[in-house]
């Protein structure tokens, strides 16, 4: 999949971010900006929740879990990003007719989701080509 971004008409930093079929958008919020989507660190925050709450509603349904979905927070804690920590905190909350040995399995699971491996678990490398636009 090729994601592809273009600067939005809609505000001074806004950007238009495509997925195949998919439109999202993502803006900073900084003084003077229009603050009209998420910015960045949102998604990045976003795309672990998703894949949190995908991941367990998968497995749960191949393991006859009686999950009926996940509700999750999270809660950044950015202060020593620039010194190389960025911290998340995760809160999910399970609904269904669940016992405990259901939210061990389940805990055990979230830990395993593709972005949480991806942030804690395996080097990205990130490479960039920059070119002048013709």
């Amino acid at each position: 999949m090729t994601i592809k971004l273009s600067k939005d008409d809609l505000g001074e930093f806004r950007q238009l971010i495509r997925a195949d079929q998919h439109e999202l958008f993502a803006d900073a919020r900084v003084d003077n900006s229009s603050d009209s989507a998420p910015d960045p660190h949102d998604l990045y925050d976003a795309s672990l929740a998703a894949c949190k709450a995908i991941t367990l509603l998968m497995y749960a349904e191949r393991a006859n879990i009686p999950l009926d979905d996940v509700d999750i927070e999270i809660a950044r804690d950015n202060t020593e990003e620039r010194s190389g920590t960025y911290q998340l905190h995760v809160d999910l909350r399970l609904n269904g007719n669940l016992d405990e040995s259901h939210r061990n399995r389940l805990e055990k699971v979230a830990e395993k989701c593709p972005v949480h491996k991806l942030m804690t678990a395996v080097t990205t490398v990130v490479t960039t080509s920059c070119r002048l636009a013709e």
